[in-house]
């Protein structure tokens, strides 16, 4: 069978290939890059778009797994798994206040609203902590993703320092992936979803 992944950024195709070759070196991927559907649902996804997306699942020939925060909910709603719905669950098992950081404001509302509903579910007390960096996001769209992690790594440490409860670190975006090697000394879960989703994704093969 055939793992179909749907992204609105083509960066996403070689980072999704570089961790199918680490895991599951014979597993066959197919990419669908549409950064129109990201751009479109900067102010809301209307009935037009909802449609569009939910047939873009329905034509792929396997499990669906979409990489794009903003559009996730509707694309789950359609069948196809939210890259951020193993990450949130990973997140509520973790104790102590979590750390949730995303750059789109876009993001902000399907991320918080997920991870509460994982919390919910596993009985975390919180709190639930938003961290927005959308002055950094730019670098990400001009395609300089090293700066962009190292960037992010940095905003990050700046706010684990004021948080002697932090237990966990939720990296909201797929895109923000990079920076979790980079935030390993701070003794607590840094989660990013690309391979938590990619794991689930190949589970249904």
């Amino acid at each position: 069978m055939t793992l179909t992944l749907l992204h609105t950024a083509e960066a996403h195709r070689a980072s999704f290939d570089a961790l199918r070759d680490k895991i599951a070196p014979g597993a066959r991927l197919v990419h669908i890059v549409r950064p129109d559907f990201l751009e479109r649902a900067q102010d809301g996804i209307d009935a037009a778009l909802g449609d569009e997306i939910a047939a873009t699942i329905a034509s792929a020939p396997g499990p669906v797994i979409c990489t794009c925060t903003t559009i996730g909910p509707v694309a789950a709603r359609a069948g196809a798994i939210r890259v951020d719905w193993p990450m949130m669950q990973a997140a509520a098992r973790t104790k102590g206040a979590v750390l949730m950081v995303y750059c789109l404001e876009s993001t902000r509302a399907p991320s918080l609203e997920l991870l509460q509903d994982a919390m919910r579910g596993a009985g975390h007390p919180g709190p639930l902590v938003p961290l927005p960096l959308p002055a950094l996001w730019p670098l990400f769209a001009q395609g300089k993703t090293t700066d962009f992690a190292k960037a992010l790594a940095r905003a990050i440490l700046d706010q684990a320092v004021q948080m002697p409860d932090l237990g966990a670190i939720v990296l909201a975006q797929a895109s923000m992936a990079g920076a979790a090697p980079m935030l390993g000394d701070l003794g607590v879960a840094v989660l990013s979803s690309p391979e938590l989703a990619l794991r689930a994704g190949l589970a249904r093969l």
